[in-house]
């Protein structure tokens, strides 16, 4: 499984793009800078974007591809929540801030939504894909994605605190997790449902008790102005629990 970091934090910036990612090219996780990252030709590579839920971070560039597909005469499916999906189509594709590729060209509209329901797994562009809710906005799940060779990640989009429910689920070789901000900000990440290093340690603690082993760790969603200290803090996680743990940044190449 070939895994390609497009957007690795939670804004953007010259150096830095939101959080998404490719998996073997024809499969995206968060839609947070699918037409900045890629070109055109990458993206009628796509067959399906996958949606943790509906912050603008993770779906702000739907309108985008769907609008460079739709002068390809390509089309794309979107699986998410019927929450996020219902927010999109109101609030971006509803004709008045963008077209509703959703219905447009009549006879095969671009973007074509599917509903993922939690702990149902689907066949997705030839991946089992398994949503699990976690600690977030709304209806938020991550995703663990597996192949037909056995391999597999665990994604949790964002999240907060307390995920040993969502531990018993998946079973990774490979963790991607957020970490937004640094430890002096656990107060706002609580109350905005983030982890910090101190945090992510816990629930590494929590998942190695559980599961009897811990995955390869990647990090994703750092807030840029604040990424110098909340890395020497990951670092310090890393030393604590005898793991690699990874920070993700924008063209980074993962294989499991």
């Amino acid at each position: 499984m070939d895994i390609r970091i497009l957007g690795a934090h939670n804004c953007e910036s010259l150096t830095t793009s939101c959080v998404c990612f490719l998996i073997n090219d024809t499969l995206a996780i968060e839609a947070g800078s699918l037409t900045s990252s890629l070109s055109i030709e990458e993206q009628r590579k796509l067959n399906a974007v996958v949606l943790t839920h509906q912050h603008f971070d993770h779906i702000r560039d739907i309108p985008g591809i769907a609008l460079n597909l739709f002068r390809c005469g390509a089309s794309i499916q979107v699986y998410s929540t019927a929450v996020v999906r219902d927010i999109i189509e109101t609030n971006l594709l509803n004709g008045e801030i963008y077209p509703q590729f959703q219905k447009i060209p009549e006879t095969k509209p671009t973007v074509h939504f599917n509903i993922i329901k939690p702990l149902e797994p689907q066949l997705i562009d030839g991946h089992n894909i398994l949503a699990v809710p976690v600690n977030h906005f709304g209806t938020t799940v991550g995703y663990q994605i597996s192949d037909d060779q056995g391999k597999a990640i665990f994604y949790t989009g964002d999240t907060g605190s307390g995920l040993s429910d969502c531990w018993r689920h998946v079973s990774p070789q490979l963790l991607i997790i957020e970490v937004t901000l640094p430890d002096e900000c656990e107060l706002f990440a609580r109350e905005t449902s983030h982890l910090t290093p101190h945090m992510l340690e816990q629930e590494l603690v929590s998942f190695r008790e559980l599961k009897g082993y811990l995955p390869q760790v990647i990090v994703v969603h750092m807030d840029i102005s604040l990424e110098s200290i909340t890395k020497k803090e990951i670092s310090a996680v890393a030393g604590r629990l005898d793991i690699p743990i990874a920070v993700a940044h924008e063209g980074m190449r993962l294989k499991i």
